[in-house]
């Protein structure tokens, strides 16, 4: 390693341990809000039991949060297709991403807090769970991580890789950090060919576009049902308008907006989905705060002989709620199944935006705003396939969505062609360990 590279990785390296108390105090903060941040803290510094379960050889996967978990599905399945012999270790960045894990894989794979990127840390983790390969989803290049895994043997691939033109500008500023943590991967498995130029830029040395693993997720088996439930619940009457993934700050401006529609005749109803469960009661707040008679999915009775969202079909919604909270994880799928339309949030403001792959397949129509750097090319091709409409600001918003709620054949148009746009985009997960063999040990 050459000596200026060196000295920007200790340097690297100190501030991380420099800042160690700033992070365990942050942990502990989050948890007062969200508290199974409290649980299996010591795995964050490379502290484990005895007991924990054979892995070496394993194949390893980092996925930080709910949606790179959910987007490890159709991979994990062809992992064990492929090689039914390893076992696969997950770590994760956040509980919820951790909780999903659970329900998604069960014991299919063993589940940890990734490590911090301190030195120590992630070369006791390297030396305690012996993978063969490390696999990182999305945008997750940690310095430390590459160069531990490179003393050790152990490749480091990025799959299922973007990088927006903020986030490539943002590297560029780490100078020879960035570089050489790009340049240490293995391989890079890219979404577009527009994000492959951009990590060759960054000094990647290998990199192969293998396409977007969220387009591979398969489809639950209960789906149809569920949501004919919860429509049925919603009641058909009405027409449905699902806000989903929403972030701070976009929930006010989208009740203050859907202040217009009380005086519609057919009374639309508004389902909000935020993003993050932390948030759940300060949105109701903001529910009750705008005076919109609302109810909350967790106060609802449900049926006892199926999943938390099979509402009970003879029970109907008051017309004179306005608001359904759905306070809930996991189930944003069946949402999609239920609603008319659906706006994507994370992109009233400049937040990036979030994953509009998920109700594109499920043929829900697709309202977005102005900032999708995170999902740019994307939401590009499906407002080019007339599965998506772009809005401006939080009035736009409703006012495009009245329209289309009064337009069923419209509707109905875009969301057949969400669907074949999806279709068009599958493969990414065979494809994808197609490139990975040759760096998988034997």
């Amino acid at each position: 390693m050459k000596t200026r590279s060196r000295i920007a990785l200790l340097g690297y390296q100190a501030l991380l341990l420099f800042l160690l108390p700033v992070f365990l105090i942050r942990l502990g903060w989050r948890s007062r809000r969200q508290p199974a941040y409290r649980e299996h803290w010591w795995e964050r510094l490379a502290l484990y039991p005895h007991n924990n379960p054979n892995t070496q050889g394993c194949i390893w996967i980092h996925a930080v949060s709910v949606g790179e978990t959910r987007a490890c599905v159709p991979l994990v399945a062809a992992i064990r297709e492929r090689w039914p012999d390893r076992s696969i270790l997950m770590t994760h960045t956040t509980p919820t991403g951790r909780e999903v894990g659970e329900n998604l894989y069960g014991d299919q794979v063993t589940r940890l807090y990734l490590p911090y990127d301190i030195p120590g840390a992630i070369d006791r983790f390297l030396r305690r769970f012996q993978p063969s390969i490390g696999l990182m989803m999305e945008t997750e290049i940690w310095p430390g991580i590459v160069h531990s895994a490179g003393l050790h043997q152990i490749p480091i691939c990025l799959i299922s890789g973007r990088l927006s033109e903020r986030s490539a500008r943002a590297y560029a500023k780490t100078g020879l950090l960035g570089r050489d943590a790009f340049s240490g991967m293995s391989l890079i498995c890219a979404q577009t060919e527009a994000d492959a130029e951009r990590f060759r830029q960054r000094g990647a040395n290998r990199v192969v576009v293998t396409g977007n693993l969220k387009f591979d997720a398969p489809l639950a088996d209960n789906e149809t049902s569920q949501g004919q439930r919860v429509r049925a619940w919603l009641g058909e009457h009405r027409p449905v308008f699902l806000a989903a993934s929403t972030r701070e700050g976009e929930e006010a401006l989208i009740l203050e907006a859907w202040k217009k529609t009380r005086l519609h005749p057919s009374r639309p109803l508004l389902v909000l989905v935020p993003r993050h469960p932390q948030r759940f009661n300060e949105v109701a707040t903001l529910i009750h705060d705008a005076g919109d008679p609302y109810v909350r999915k967790t106060e609802m009775p449900l049926c006892a002989e199926s999943n938390a969202l099979a509402f009970p079909s003879d029970q109907i919604l008051s017309d004179s709620v306005n608001v359904v909270l759905g306070d809930t994880m996991g189930e944003m799928a069946i949402w999609y199944r239920a609603a008319d339309l659906a706006f994507i949030g994370g992109s009233l403001l400049p937040l990036g935006g979030q994953n509009l792959i998920e109700a594109l397949a499920r043929a829900c129509p697709v309202l977005i705003g102005l900032h999708t750097f995170n999902f740019n090319q994307v939401t590009q091709e499906a407002l080019a396939a007339g599965a998506a409409v772009r809005v401006n600001t939080p009035d736009s918003l409703v006012d495009q969505a009245q329209e289309l709620l009064k337009d069923s054949a419209r509707r109905k148009q875009m969301g057949e062609a969400g669907q074949a746009f999806v279709a068009r985009h599958q493969g990414s997960a065979h494809r994808t360990l197609d490139q990975l063999a040759p760096f998988v040990k034997s």
